[in-house]
């Protein structure tokens, strides 16, 4: 079982990949660069973790043009984990429009192409995958401020129900998991005050942790869930 991991190299992503290397899945793994940390699995893993640059802010055809050199044809996926994306905090009287687009392509866009890629080589070699779109409780709970990433993501989940529909005659399936604020570079910006207030709204009172999202990630892909599709998974400490 190989699955493709994007944003690998650090936080949720290189949680998901260690997670899921542990479970005995080989892991292909993309980010902007090759870091301590992804030579660190390369050196504990071996042959089981693999990985390729690839800048997701480019345009779609030069994104699939990477994706093609880096994963030929006779590269079997199992699974895909859509966990890359591009944080842009603001109120919306202040959008940003360059900043808006790049974060909706990030977040939304590419996810679409890199479910094309992965679903086409998965009906190249016949091979009943599953697909796991990284969402964020912003989607369904509001915060000030993180209205236009919460549309970017609540987008990923109409997306994932969808495909789904398409694709599950083909034994394809596609699930969301929705992660509450945890402790990742995307979050450092916050000051402590707002940490507390976050975590407070909370019913454990804490921040989510990021080998219970990986675990649940791991699950839908496995072979346990192999009738659940078209769901979005909640692992936020009771938001």
């Amino acid at each position: 079982m190989t699955v493709l991991v994007t944003g690998a190299t650090r936080g949720l992503g290189l949680e998901i990949a260690r997670s899921l290397l542990d479970g005995g899945r080989d892991v292909i793994g993309t980010g902007r660069s090759e870091n301590d940390a992804v030579r660190g699995l390369r050196a504990e893993y071996g042959a089981k973790f693999d990985f390729f640059t690839c800048e997701l802010a480019q345009d779609g055809d030069a994104i699939t043009n990477v994706l093609s050199s880096a994963l030929p044809a006779e590269v079997k996926l199992t699974g895909l984990v859509n966990n890359a994306a591009f944080a842009y905090d603001d109120l919306v009287t202040n959008v940003d429009t360059e900043r808006l687009e790049r974060m909706f392509h990030v977040n939304t866009i590419v996810p679409v192409l890199l479910t094309q890629f992965v679903i086409r080589r998965m009906l190249l070699h016949n091979i009943a995958g599953a697909l796991v779109h990284i969402s964020s409780v912003s989607a369904h709970t509001g915060y000030k401020g993180l209205a236009m990433y919460a549309a970017s993501k609540g987008a990923l989940e109409a997306f994932s129900k969808n495909v789904a529909r398409e694709w599950g005659p083909m034994g394809i399936r596609s699930n969301c998991v929705v992660p509450g604020f945890m402790e990742t570079d995307m979050s450092a910006g916050l000051d402590d005050d707002t940490r507390r207030r976050i975590y407070r709204r909370t019913a454990l009172g804490q921040a989510t942790q990021k080998n219970s999202v990986a675990a649940t990630v791991g699950f839908l892909l496995s072979d346990l869930a192999n009738s659940i599709t078209g769901q979005s998974y909640h692992v936020d400490s009771g938001v």
